[in-house]
Formats: C-alpha cells, structure tokens, sequence
C-alpha cells in the first residue's frame, strides 16, 4: 500500500504531466499549421519581424509596418519600446506559425505558473494538492477570453503577468538583490508594466523599484548602443503616435481613455479626461493597495494595482485582461460565489467581440450596446467601490 507521501508524488507527477501535455497543443499547431500553411499569430508576427529587422539593422519605427517580414494579412507597426525587439530575437529564426505556437506554449506555462503562485498565495481551501489544484484551474482558465485571445493572437501578456508576480510575490517577498528585476523586463517589453514601479514604492521596497528603473533603462541602453536610431525615434516619435497604436475607440479597448473616447465619438481631449477620473481614482486605489498590504495579503495588492494600471492606460486591449485569472482564483478560494460566477460570465461571455455596429459607437450604438461595450471596465470600479465601503 502506497504512503500518503508517495501518492502525492504520483499526484504532483502526473499533474506536471498534463501541463506539459497542455502547454504542448499550441506548438504541436503551430508545427501543423507551419507544413501546412495555416496564418497563426497576427502579434507574434509583429514580434518575431522586429526582431529580424533589428538583426538585420534597418528601422523599426520609420515605417507604418514591416512587410519584409509581415504577412498581408499581418501587417501591423512595431508598437513596442526598442528593448522588446532585441527580447523577440528567440523567435526570429522560427517559421511564422512555429513562433506563435512556441510563445503560446510558454504562455500556457506561465498561465499555470500564475494559478499555482495565487493558490501559493492565498491558501488551497478546496484541494490537497497544489499541483492538481493548478491543473484543474490552469485547463479552464485558457477558455476566459483574455487568456484565449492572449494565445490565439500570439501575445505576451501572461508572459508578463507571470514575470510581475513572480518579482512581486517571490523573488522581491524573500529580500532578494534581483528583486524589481523582471518588473523591469517586463516594462521594457511593455510600458504598461511600469505601474508596478510605483506599487513597490507604496509598499516601501524602495531597493526593487530602482532596480526596476534601472533595469527597463539599462535594456534601452543596450538598445542605444545597438540601434540609436531605433531608440531616439521611439521616445521621441513612435510612443506618441496614437496611428500606431490601432483604433483604439473600440470596445476591445477597455480602458477609461477607450470609455471616454466611444462617449464623446472620439474626443481630442479624451486621454486628459481619462487621466483626470485616473487621478481621483488613485488615493482610494492606494490607500485598498496598502490596506491589502498591511493585512498581509500582497497578492489582492498586487491586483488592485494591476486592475488599476488597466484603467489608466491609454490602450488597455481585453487581451490585456489576463488579470482576471488570479482575480478569479482568489474569489473563489474565499467562497465568493456569486461574484465569482458573475465575473466568469463577464470574462468568458467574449460579447465585447460581438458588439453591433462592427465595434464602431458612431455605426449606431444604442445605449444598451454601451452599457455592455464597457463590461470590463465595470469589474475594478464596482469591486473597488465594494471593498473601501467595507473597509
């Protein structure tokens, strides 16, 4: 008869097992669609021809796309700081579809890495086994339309989510010199990570969040000595070219700016009114952030600053929405059924991709299509109100 201690090993086993099982699909695809022709990736395209335009030395910003290395049918600009392109350099030499299929087995990876640091975080009420309990969560999780629409285009941000908590919960909780590092990386692939800068100063890790500037300037250092050009168009031109960025008056941007912008059909001064709703927000958001924090509970920290972030970003696209997985995680470990139900609908419904009107307010929207165009948006704001009445 085998030890309670044995069947936990075959448990754990047989757990990594599967992972490694799901996070194999996307590269065995991305193989077949590879001999097959299939268009897979349309981000990971844009990754992969950055980083075969830096190392073949022509521009990355000079030009709306890159079209030595883009697809038709994936033309789209290199809206990513300098740094980001020399991070892509891994997925240069792979075929199109292999690339999208190696970044979406690393983010089913990472994705599993963030449901087993947010049971790490907040206890494992349900299950005996961490790794079970990962398994179980991770498999679902991949059908929220954040995730999904993360690994279908191709994208980083789970990647990136993973890198944040990682600093946050582990290297950085433990007084590690390298804490503030990957927060650091991250924000030279994205700027949006940048807002973490700011949560590790609230939380007095003053150390980590220099190490994190100090980190995202040193990577565009590397890139000032490799490509100067790149890097003085970018600060200088590209970060403030809203023609890069997409038409970012859809619903699939939920953020205040994207809000504001469907409201007044397209206001020039909708970004300064989006920031000024950020500004009110940002001493109720602190002052949950540091109750969370002096509770001892980094991680629903860590998420009002996440959820915060997507808020006051000028593009907050659904995929970026990858927030929602440990946000989930963490209502359900503590029995909040009812607004964990509400919030798998909300993220698992994909309506913000079925708007009428070809996603366009101006093409006829009703005031029910915006009450739903916002559906994201509403998840901070009513969860955040919830909590400081409480508190």
């Amino acid at each position: 008869m085998s030890t309670p201690v044995q069947r936990r090993f075959r448990a754990h086993r047989v757990a990594v097992a599967l992972i490694a099982l799901l996070a194999a699909l996307p590269l065995v695809v991305g193989i077949v669609g590879w001999l097959s022709g299939w268009p897979l990736g349309m981000d990971s395209v844009v990754y992969r021809a950055g980083a075969n335009t830096l190392l073949d030395g022509d521009p990355l910003y000079d030009t709306p796309t890159l079209p030595a290395y883009q697809p038709d049918w994936a033309l789209l600009p290199f809206t990513y700081p300098p740094a980001a392109a020399l991070l892509f350099v891994p997925l240069a030499p792979l075929a199109i579809p292999v690339a999208w299929g190696a970044l979406g087995a690393l983010s089913v990876l990472c994705l599993a890495l963030v449901v087993w640091l947010t049971l790490r975080a907040v206890g494992m009420r349900f299950f005996t086994n961490a790794a079970t309990a990962t398994v179980v969560l991770t498999a679902p999780a991949i059908v929220l339309e954040p995730v999904w629409r993360t690994i279908s285009l191709g994208q980083i941000n789970l990647v990136l989510m993973a890198l944040v908590m990682v600093d946050v919960l582990v290297i950085g909780a433990r007084g590690s010199r390298w804490g503030g590092v990957l927060i650091g990386v991250a924000s030279a692939v994205k700027l949006t990570p940048l807002i973490f800068v700011a949560h590790l100063v609230f939380i007095g890790r003053w150390r980590d969040a220099v190490r994190s500037v100090l980190t995202f300037v040193g990577l565009q250092a590397v890139l000032l000595l490799i490509s100067p050009h790149d890097v003085i168009r970018y600060f200088t031109h590209a970060v403030n070219d809203p023609k890069r960025i997409g038409t970012i008056h859809w619903s699939d941007n939920q953020a205040l700016n994207g809000l504001v912008l469907r409201l007044t059909d397209g206001a020039s001064w909708s970004l300064l009114a989006a920031l000024a709703v950020g500004l009110v927000l940002a001493p109720p958001a602190v002052l949950l952030m540091r109750r969370f924090q002096l509770r001892g509970e980094p991680l629903p920290a860590l998420l009002v600053t996440a959820f915060y972030g997507l808020l006051i970003s000028p593009v907050s696209w659904t995929h970026h929405w990858v927030w929602a997985v440990p946000l989930l995680i963490v209502l359900l470990v503590r029995a909040r059924w009812w607004v964990t139900a509400a919030l798998t609908v909300v993220f698992a419904s994909y309506l913000l991709l079925w708007l009428p009107g070809g996603r366009d307010p101006d093409l006829g929207w009703s005031i029910v299509d915006h009450v739903l165009g916002n559906l994201y948006l509403y998840v901070p704001l009513v969860l955040g109100g919830v909590l400081l009445r409480r508190r």
